[in-house]
């Protein structure tokens, strides 16, 4: 066992893979469903937490016990919280309930979001590739950046006046 490889092609000779161990079996995802039929998510962005069940249904969406449409006023907050099912074509297929805290709005929206497509990923795996590609499963980590003592915000001096 102690030759010397002194090429390519010796080194390509002097590597044996046995198929069934060395090479790594493709990962399948399997259907994540609990008695009801419903898939848990949890999505975050920002200080925004949101818990998110999602069954099959007719497209309702509720959100803190109020419709999407009493609870988020601005047809973009709307547009962003759709953009999953848009992406699978699963437009009113799915009914979801929503539990969000923390934040503001737009950081609601974009964490129900967030939960909805890990979801969608949890109720039906071959979502996973078209969510991937678009980038909604992966979680947003920015957050807002302490404020230092001498500045006036995280990074802002105070104005330096000469007199």
């Amino acid at each position: 066992m102690n030759q010397k490889i002194e090429s390519l092609e010796e080194l390509g000779a002097s590597v044996v893979l046995d198929s069934k161990e060395d090479v790594a079996a493709p990962i399948v995802y399997e259907r994540k469903v609990d008695a009801l039929g419903r898939a848990y998510a949890t999505g975050k962005k920002k200080s925004s937490i949101a818990k998110v069940w999602l069954k099959a249904g007719n497209g309702k969406i509720t959100i803190n016990n109020q419709d999407i449409t009493e609870y988020l006023v601005r047809p973009v907050l709307r547009m962003i919280v759709n953009q999953p099912f848009g992406i699978v074509n699963a437009e009113n297929q799915y009914d979801v309930v929503v539990s969000v805290q923390g934040g503001g709005l737009s950081g609601q929206a974009d964490a129900i979001k967030h939960g909805v497509s890990k979801a969608l990923f949890a109720f039906n795996p071959d979502y996973r590739a078209t969510l991937k590609s678009e980038g909604f499963l992966t979680r947003d980590s920015r957050v807002v950046e302490r404020k230092k003592y001498g500045k006036a915000k995280a990074r802002r001096s105070y104005q330096f006046s000469k007199r």
